[in-house]
């Protein structure tokens, strides 16, 4: 009998967020990616509908509050796939949060400034048991040497902008990462406004990401261990006749950085 009442009190003492599991479907995050994502170019990249976003904000916060009860200790225990599934749709839907403060007078997210209130400097997510920022998000851990070494991860996390990566309408999930991630890459490099082959320079202009995030390309992933070598895998997406593909295969081009375009990512009405 007084076994018995010792187990009762031990399951009364066990908090709600201990017993519950977190949700690795993202499926609060999902029902707002597929309202609110445009896709646009053939699926090549998107537009949010900030507006709409705007209407259903206690849900987006309330799913950035289910992401603040993780501690690092559980996060510790998930998979790889996991762990990078939940920092990317931290960083992106951190960021639609971001804008939604100011939405809809904001037409860049450098809106907030550069020195003071920079929103990838400020500290306004919590996460892991600490404040962070979208930087520390990126830069200090998904990024961070030996967590993940994955230079796709760039095609994935979304700036809002018009220049980044497109959002994708649906969440990641470690079940399909990989996969998930492989698209990011084809999509996004087969977009001629952002990456194209310039025949008349023998020139592959290329997304300024590849300029600021050229070493990434360099950790292995795949057995690629440079910038030209990503690059040259991926030539039947930058070009297409098979003679401009082979110049870039064999790494016979020059490369440009192009301009990026930081006006905000939103959907025309």
């Amino acid at each position: 009998m007084i076994a018995r009442l010792v187990l009762l009190l031990s399951f009364a003492l066990v908090s709600p967020s201990a017993v519950a599991q977190f949700d690795h479907s993202h499926a609060q995050w999902a029902k707002l990616l597929t309202k609110y994502v445009v896709l646009i170019d053939g699926g090549k990249a998107s537009q949010v509908r900030y507006a709409g976003m705007q209407q259903e904000r206690a849900q987006l916060k309330a799913y950035l509050a289910t992401l603040s009860t993780v501690t690092a200790a559980e996060f510790k225990a998930w998979s790889k796939s996991q762990q990078l599934a939940f920092l990317i749709n931290a960083y992106n839907a951190a960021t639609v949060e971001k804008v939604l403060t100011r939405y809809p007078d904001i037409r860049s997210i450098w809106d907030f400034g550069k020195l003071f209130g920079n929103p990838f400097k400020d500290k306004f997510v919590r996460l892991l048991g600490s404040e962070m920022s979208l930087d520390n998000i990126e830069h200090d851990t998904i990024r961070a040497q030996g967590a993940y070494d994955d230079p796709r991860i760039h095609f994935a996390v979304n700036c809002a902008s018009i220049g980044c990566p497109m959002l994708r309408a649906e969440p990641f999930v470690a079940e399909r990462l990989d996969k998930q991630l492989d698209e990011q890459v084809v999509r996004f490099l087969s977009d001629r406004t952002r990456n194209r082959y310039n025949a008349a320079s023998n020139t592959l202009e290329v997304s300024k990401i590849f300029d600021w995030y050229g070493d990434d390309f360099r950790k292995g992933l795949r057995g690629i261990r440079s910038l030209p070598a990503f690059l040259a895998s991926h030539a039947s997406l930058l070009a297409d006749s098979p003679a401009e593909q082979k110049l870039i295969r064999d790494q016979q081009t020059a490369v440009q950085f192009l301009d990026y375009d930081w006006t905000l990512n939103a959907a025309r009405s």
